[in-house]
Order: C-alpha cells, then structure tokens, then sequence
C-alpha cells in the first residue's frame, strides 16, 4: 500500500494568486511556513523553517483566495506532487508542492475561534443550535423489551445462559 498524503499547520508567506484555467476552473497558489522546534544534544533549544508551496483548485481556490492573506495561520490537508518542465535556459526544473483538497482557519489575531472552510470534497453544515433542535414528546411509556442484547446485558446468552457459569 503506497500513500500520498500531508497535514501541515503554518501561516502564508503571501496573499494567495488566483487564476482561471483555459476550462474555467480557478486555481490559487501561494506559500506556507512552518516551523520544527527540539532540543539538542547539549540542551539547546533549536528551530527550522520549511517553506511550502500550495495550490488549489475549484471552489477551495475562491475560498483561499477570498479569505487568506499574508500571515493567515490555517491547516492544509492534501498531497505532494513534483512538477516539471524545462525552462527558458534549456535546463529541466522542477517544484514540489502541496495540492490541498482541504482547509481549515485558524483563530485571527486576538479571537481563539477556529473556522472551517467547505472543501471541494467536503459539504460542511453547521450544526442545528439547541433552538432549532426540536423536542418530541412522547405520550405512551416505551416498553422494555427483552432482546438478545438485553440478555446479554444482564449476564445472559440468547439461550438464557448465565455467562459466569461457563467454565472458561
């Protein structure tokens, strides 16, 4: 089994490009930092910086353009894919980047909400508020039933059988 797959928390390096393909559909690209931080072998704290490239597509591309901007914390969910192509040099060039199909904001400066954004896989609803839920009365008292699952609930097999009474 072979998988494709990267979650990365970090915040842009740049305000989102967005553009049309010839087919119409939208596509954003911009950059993403995120930091690795451990201790050394002499008790240092050290830190990295990676820098990755992001593309999106479709209505997540709207979103992240409409939405992000420079120094935006989000999580990205999706795959890595190398590009290549040959450059104007005559050399082959190539790019690493994240195609994300998912998205979610982190809190802004000041406010700890975080927020998801609707991917091109994903329909997020709100859930009902305690308003909406409805309240349903019931008139007649619900019956105890005796199934297999309440036998065994109570210790009993479907045949009636005390489980601790088997001697293994």
């Amino acid at each position: 089994m072979n998988l494709n797959k990267a979650i990365i928390v970090g915040r842009l390096t740049r305000d989102p490009e967005t553009k049309a393909l010839p087919s119409g559909q939208s596509v954003s690209s911009f950059g993403l930092a995120t930091n690795r931080v451990w201790t050394d072998q002499s008790g240092n704290k050290q830190e990295a910086t990676e820098f990755h490239n992001i593309v999106t597509f479709g209505k997540l591309a709207d979103i992240c353009s409409n939405y992000l901007s420079k120094g935006r914390l989000i999580l990205i969910e999706g795959y890595i894919k190398t590009r290549s192509w040959e450059g104007q040099d005559g050399q082959k060039k190539y790019r690493t980047e994240i195609i994300a199909n998912n998205m979610q904001m982190g809190p802004r400066s000041g406010s700890s909400e975080i927020k998801e954004a609707p991917s091109q896989t994903d329909t997020n609803q709100t859930p009902p508020t305690q308003e909406e839920i409805p309240i349903i009365e019931v008139e007649e008292p619900i019956k105890n039933e005796e199934t297999p699952l309440t036998k065994e609930k109570e210790g009993l097999t479907p045949e009636g059988v005390n489980v601790k009474d088997i001697p293994f």
